[in-house]
């Protein structure tokens, strides 16, 4: 038997302790995705339309440094969530995300997220903690590669 989308949002992690009836809501928002080996979720810059459970698989989160190029900063594998910047204006990447390996994900859209947002602000609530949550992780996992980039030699 294949697991709905309901299960799958019941299986995260990262939505552990809502209610039934906020899971069941965002399962209509939510669609199974495949990410194959090789290719670009999403470039920096980009518009940001949606975020992804995944569950199996990995992706590299990376950013554009002068002079060095995309650099990852990040590595996301099962369990973790991938983009926060749908859920804040202007809704562009702040990151690029790329698929070295094919990568099994629940797709949930923005534009329906944040309208259960704004109808349930309950939900609203508890997506939002959980997103600044997320943001914050990256912006250290971001500072530290970067740390690591820039170090100078003793």
């Amino acid at each position: 038997m294949t697991a709905t989308s309901y299960d799958l949002l019941a299986a995260s992690a990262f939505l552990t302790g809502l209610s039934e009836g906020h899971l069941r809501q965002l399962s209509y928002t939510a669609s199974r995705c495949v990410f194959r080996a090789g290719s670009r979720v999403f470039a920096e810059g980009g518009h940001a339309d949606r975020f992804w459970l995944i569950n199996a698989g990995r992706i590299d989160l990376d950013t554009h440094v002068p002079g060095r190029g995309d650099v990852v900063v990040e590595t996301l594998g099962p369990g973790a969530v991938l983009g926060w910047s749908w859920l804040f204006p202007p809704y562009r990447w702040h990151f690029g995300a790329f698929a070295p390996q094919t990568t099994f994900a629940v797709s949930l859209d923005a534009s329906g997220v944040r309208r259960l947002c704004e109808r349930d602000p309950a939900l609203g609530y508890q997506l939002t903690s959980r997103f600044v949550q997320v943001v914050v992780e990256r912006l250290q996992a971001t500072r530290m590669r970067l740390l690591d980039l820039y170090k100078v030699p003793s």
